[in-house]
């Protein structure tokens, strides 16, 4: 294992940073990469669309210059590792779902941290099989240097947000071509 300073350094390309980005089945995700080890996400559409979650553990690694991977297991028994090229701006991400989420996805729709217990209690009582398996690539349509550990980046509901929130706004790193659309 890379000694603390070390791994910061191989992170500081991704750490900090806000990334909207798009799958190509449509779904529309938001993830800040609050530190090495932690991530808030907030998922603006798809099946889980109004879902949020704060200080989720993840496992991160640098794999090439520009190129991560964020891989963890949700409270809800869903297992996600997603690869993010960042000079392509592109995603490779894989969820895997557990068939009680695939069966009721609303159950999960919430802010995940204020009902830990729900989704634990759920997680338990299954079924977990047979799992929901969604492959899919995206593309980044927005990459923002906001800063480590900070608690503003998402603080609400994708639900809360002003309506043009996803048409994107002034890039401080890198912002690509592609539309988010509604």
């Amino acid at each position: 294992m890379l000694q603390t300073q070390n791994r910061s350094q191989e992170l500081d390309g991704i750490i900090g940073r806000r990334i909207l980005y798009v799958y190509d089945n449509g779904w529309k995700y938001e993830m800040y990469v609050k530190n090495a080890d932690t991530v808030d996400y907030r998922i603006h559409s798809g099946m889980v669309g109004g879902r949020w979650v704060k200080d989720q553990k993840v496992f991160l690694v640098r794999i090439a210059k520009d190129t991560y991977k964020i891989s963890w297991d949700e409270p809800t028994g869903t297992a996600v590792s997603l690869s993010y090229n960042l000079d392509e701006m592109k995603i490779h991400g894989v969820i895997f779902f557990p068939r009680w989420v695939a069966d009721e996805p609303m159950e999960t729709v919430c802010f995940q941290n204020d009902h830990l217990d729900r989704m634990l209690a759920h997680r338990d009582a299954g079924p977990t099989y047979p799992r929901l398996v969604v492959d899919e690539f995206a593309s980044i349509v927005l990459i923002q240097d906001v800063g480590v550990d900070r608690e503003d980046v998402i603080a609400c509901s994708p639900g809360q947000l002003p309506a043009d929130f996803l048409a994107g706004e002034p890039c401080q790193y890198r912002q690509s071509t592609v539309a988010l659309g509604n």
